[in-house]
């Protein structure tokens, strides 16, 4: 049976996790903040402020929506990618995505 070796993928899926989903808590944090800003009712009152109001939360809506599928989509690979495999099965995973 051949040797079983780190999945680069597996390894690069990990990693990219790790680097994605504090960025994401930072977006969200920073989207929140803002949007809860606005609703202290000190920054802008008003109509206009109001339909301001009404596409802020849908674009915070969509932030949401976005960050939850990037994570998710990368969860859900990483789950299906195998942490190991053979030696040549890595070296042709490392080439076709530029892995080191």
């Amino acid at each position: 049976m051949a040797q079983l070796v780190t999945n680069p993928l597996h390894t690069a899926l990990q990693n990219a996790v790790r680097t994605v989903n504090p960025l994401v808590d930072d977006i969200e944090q920073r989207v929140d903040g803002s949007y809860l800003h606005f609703h202290s009712g000190t920054v802008w009152t008003g109509p206009a402020a109001r339909r301001f109001d009404e596409e802020f939360a849908q674009h915070r809506s969509r932030v949401r929506t976005a960050s939850d599928r990037i994570l998710s989509d990368l969860r859900q690979t990483l789950a299906r990618t195998p942490p190991e495999v053979t030696e040549d099965e890595a070296r042709k995973i490392r080439i076709r995505y530029s892995l080191p």
